[in-house]
């Protein structure tokens, strides 16, 4: 998930910055291109002017002088001029011919034209008016090099937005490794107080900005669930001894009862009263062991453990009560397998499936460990009926009994404490089928 958060905030980033770069190249361009236009249009408005001025002052024949004037001994470089009579006979300039796209008086017009005694087209910023005599006039300016300045533009915005677009990927990714460096901290201490170090917190570098407020937080948070955790341990460990000990004295009462008394009736009840108080004991255990495991309490005892002899002296344990029931138990090890884990839970979990295999399945029983990179399964298959897909999420449940294990007096905690034990190693609990029969898989981290 933060995987994709980042991704997306450096997709943001990326986007921005191109559409920044983008938009300033663009706003650039249309800066420079009204600028040029603005300018021609200026000289050509100047121009314009003069010629009017010299109308006002000499008639069509002051307009005449100075048009024969500027293209003549004072040429005014980039100066366009053509004066023609009211039939489009040529008067005076440095145009040839009235160029036809040119139609309408007052309104600029951008062409390309050849002036007099050149071989080149050149771009011209042109306007026409008309003489009050009936003359036409046109003048104009060329912008060659106007046209030249917008080229070069284009082409340094054809370079410009490559470049813009790898810096916005640069930009992008160390916004993005910005962010993931500021976060690996508040997620190394997470993930450290998932693993078990309750005092694990995320370091202040001083700065206040809202990243250093969520690491305030996370450390607010973090130390509630210690304190948490510290008086759960002790309420755990109060209630577990308040609980032994009636239930203790309690066995012992009907332990001396049933050497007392000699009716059958009566001994039978004792019998069935100590059985009960026996599995009273058990399922005490088991959920304090469930609630323990579920509130992290246990990781301080792992120890480096050998699998594949753990499941050998389980097997071994186990092994007489499936040869009464005329059934095998065997071990599947590729060889040693040592990993750091709670030998007594884990060996609990596995004893509760074995045991509800031997309760509610048929058939052999096969304990498989199989070592993958960076994990290792530890599978408990048998062949009975197995456990149907839409009750497997009841099973696991804590208490969750099927119609069989409500038959058998089961209480429904050994898949619960199987469950919560593979979670303490951060590892899962799967169910799956072998066709027919039931496997369950704990699969754990190997570091």
């Amino acid at each position: 998930m933060l995987r994709s958060a980042t991704f997306r905030f450096a997709a943001l980033v990326f986007l921005l910055q191109l559409v920044s770069a983008a938009a300033l190249i663009v706003t650039i361009g249309i800066a420079v291109r009204r600028q040029l236009q603005t300018d021609a249009q200026r000289t050509v408005a100047v121009l314009r002017d003069d010629l009017r001025a010299s109308y006002a002052a000499g008639g069509a024949a002051g307009v005449r002088r100075e048009v024969a004037l500027r293209t003549g001994r004072l040429v005014t470089p980039g100066t366009v001029l053509l004066l023609v009579d009211r039939n489009g006979a040529w008067i005076g300039g440095n145009l040839d011919a009235w160029p036809p796209s040119v139609v309408r008086d007052g309104r600029a017009t951008e062409v390309t034209l050849y002036r007099s005694g050149l071989n080149t087209a050149e771009p011209m910023h042109v306007e026409a008016l008309r003489l009050p005599t009936g003359e036409r006039l046109l003048v104009g300016t060329i912008v060659a090099g106007e046209v030249r300045a917008m080229r070069m533009l284009e082409q340094v915005s054809g370079v410009a937005l490559p470049l813009a677009l790898i810096f916005a990927a640069l930009a992008a990714w160390i916004a993005a490794r910005t962010i993931v460096a500021r976060l690996e901290e508040p997620l190394a201490a997470l993930n450290a107080v998932a693993a078990g170090d309750l005092g694990a917190r995320v370091p202040a570098d001083g700065s206040r900005d809202a990243l250093a407020t969520l690491g305030v937080a996370i450390n607010g948070a973090l130390e509630r669930v210690e304190t948490l955790m510290g008086e759960l341990r002790m309420a755990t460990d109060g209630l577990a001894h308040d609980l032994k000990s009636p239930l203790t004295r309690m066995r012992a009462v009907l332990e001396r009862a049933g050497g007392q008394v000699r009716e059958p009736a009566a001994v039978e009840a004792l019998d069935r009263a100590l059985a009960e108080a026996d599995r009273l004991f058990a399922l005490v255990q088991t959920a304090l062991s469930i609630t323990r495991a579920e509130a992290g309490i246990g990781r301080e005892h792992f120890t480096a453990t050998d699998l594949a002899a753990e499941l050998d002296g389980i097997a071994e344990m186990y092994a007489p009560l499936a040869e009464d029931q005329g059934r095998s138990l065997s071990v599947e090890a590729p060889g040693p397998c040592v990993v750091p884990v709670h030998r007594e839970l884990l060996a609990q979990a596995l004893g509760n499936i074995i045991d509800n295999s031997l309760k509610y399945g048929e058939g052999s029983i096969t304990l498989a460990l199989q070592v993958q990179e960076l994990a290792v399964a530890i599978a408990v298959a048998d062949r009975g009926v197995g456990i149907p897909v839409a009750r497997r999420e009841e099973a696991l449940r804590r208490f969750g009994r099927l119609d069989e294990a409500r038959q058998g007096g089961g209480a429904g905690l050994g898949l619960s404490l199987a469950a919560a034990v593979a979670r303490l190693h951060g590892g899962e609990l799967a169910l799956g089928d072998t066709v027919p029969g039931l496997r369950v898989t704990i699969t754990l981290p190997r570091g």
